[in-house]
């Protein structure tokens, strides 16, 4: 059985082959003995018919793949910001050897893309699941025609992988789509343990169904979690969302909800539990009241650049330590609600902007400009190491000359990290920031109730 995957790389093509190539990944573990230098040299060895490096190139040289890839790059005049597509195929532990990982992966490339463009493929050994890599260049050697990436081209990947996988008599995932149906994003987030925007919508549905007997009951339970229903298309929508959403889709058709509905009415304990759980009414003053209490007004300034960052990720954190500690509190957005369904995050990025001594959107934006600038430096001076090491003739040098090039590998290494958690705090704060005046609008009633009240 194996599972695909395929992205564009946007950045350095010689980094993503790099990867690929890299012989810790690639070389078999019973030859990566004490002596790792020497045991890496002898798999290099053209002239070993036992050799055990699984790389393979298709339409180019696999030891000069980056330079004959840039060479059809120039010779077309390369376009775009996508250098190359990257690649998986991944195999269950213990389906395959290596040998036949890398045959099947040669063969997926060969169809694949074998007639129009260069392709390095590798098998890494360095994981319980042997898996290959391709990297696959963005400009094709036969036309200059660029790589038309698409849905159509991963599920054509998949539908490949799984004929060679059947010729080798290798298991396969039947009825499977690219990412098992799902959003890439989506796919990743819950392969890492989180709970996805669609899962929170299924579990919100859910309970909406476990307390309603009818389909009256049915749209006052969305209605108090702040959903629409739309009869007519049978979907459900949150407030500001762009698209409905099929409820079909998330595995409920009307035949299934019909079910649901007589189960409840022949349960003779269901108006009980009910009574327990009627439609919420959507009286929430939680994040206003917050507000009030940070002296803090939502909408504080009109400049996208002066907004605050570390305040929103402050509020979200406060937030869920009201909710998780007072009676009553709530969220009726529910995209706010969805959006906060890993405190972790808004944790570690308030974290990150407090000790860099970054509060405005301004601040993270010249923290990026500084620490790409930065990278660039550390890599210009790595690239200049690489070509002395390339023409040293003297091993005493070349060695000197390798310890300060990985020197300047260690020191890039959390300038990266450091970039792209603030490029990713840059993205999520506008958006946060709409989502928090969204809940603020919606408790404005009560809030308006409560004063008048007061009064």
């Amino acid at each position: 059985m194996a599972t695909t995957g395929f992205w564009p790389v946007r950045g350095s093509l010689k980094s993503v082959i790099d990867y690929a190539e890299n012989p810790d990944k690639t070389t078999d573990k019973s030859y990566l003995d004490n002596d790792l230098y020497n045991a890496l040299r002898y798999v290099e060895n053209d002239d070993k018919t036992d050799q055990k490096m699984y790389v393979t190139g298709i339409n180019c040289s696999k030891h000069l793949a980056y330079e004959q890839m840039i060479a059809i790059k120039q010779k077309y005049g390369d376009r775009g910001t996508v250098v190359a597509y990257h690649g998986y195929e991944s195999f269950r532990e213990g389906e395959v050897t290596p040998e036949e990982a890398h045959a099947i992966g040669v063969e997926l490339a060969r169809r694949m893309w074998g007639d129009r463009f260069q392709v390095v493929v590798t098998t890494h050994l360095n994981t319980n699941n042997l898996h290959n890599h391709f990297v696959v260049n963005s400009i094709s050697f036969r036309d200059g025609g660029k790589y038309r990436n698409s849905r159509e081209q991963h599920k054509d990947i998949r539908r490949i992988s799984d004929e060679i996988c059947r010729e080798h008599g290798k298991s396969v995932l039947e009825n499977s789509d690219f990412y098992g149906g799902k959003h890439r994003g989506e796919y990743w987030y819950e392969k890492k343990g989180g709970i996805t925007h669609r899962e929170m919508l299924r579990r919100d549905i859910e309970y909406c169904l476990t307390y309603s007997s009818n389909w009256r009951e049915f749209e006052k339970q969305l209605y108090g979690l702040s959903y629409a229903i739309d009869y007519t298309r049978m979907s459900v929508k949150g407030k500001d969302w762009q698209r409905d959403v099929r409820l079909k889709r998330l595995g409920y058709t009307e035949d299934v909800i019909i079910e649901r509905f007589k189960a409840n009415c022949q349960n003779p304990y269901f108006y009980a539990t009910w009574n327990s759980h009627l439609p919420k009414k959507r009286r929430s003053n939680t994040l206003n009241k917050l507000l009030r209490e940070l002296e803090w007004d939502i909408d504080h300034t009109n400049s996208t650049g002066e907004m605050l960052a570390d305040v929103i990720f402050y509020i979200l954190i406060t937030l869920f330590k009201i909710l998780a500690e007072v009676t009553g509190a709530e969220i009726l957005s529910p995209e706010l609600r969805h959006e906060m369904r890993d405190v972790k995050q808004f944790v570690e990025g308030y974290r990150f902007l407090r000790d860099n001594n970054l509060h405005t959107m301004n601040d993270l934006k010249k923290c990026m400009d500084d620490t790409e600038f930065e990278i660039g430096a550390l890599m210009y001076q790595r690239d200049k190491l690489k070509n002395k090491v390339r023409r040293e003739t003297s091993n005493e040098v070349k060695a000197e000359n390798k310890v300060q090039r990985a020197e300047l590998t260690n020191q890039i290494k959390p300038l990266r990290k450091k970039l792209r958690t603030a490029r990713e705090i840059y993205e999520i704060s506008p958006h946060l920031y709409e989502l928090l005046r969204t809940e603020a609008e919606l408790e404005k009633p009560t809030r308006a109730r409560n004063y008048n009240y007061e009064r």
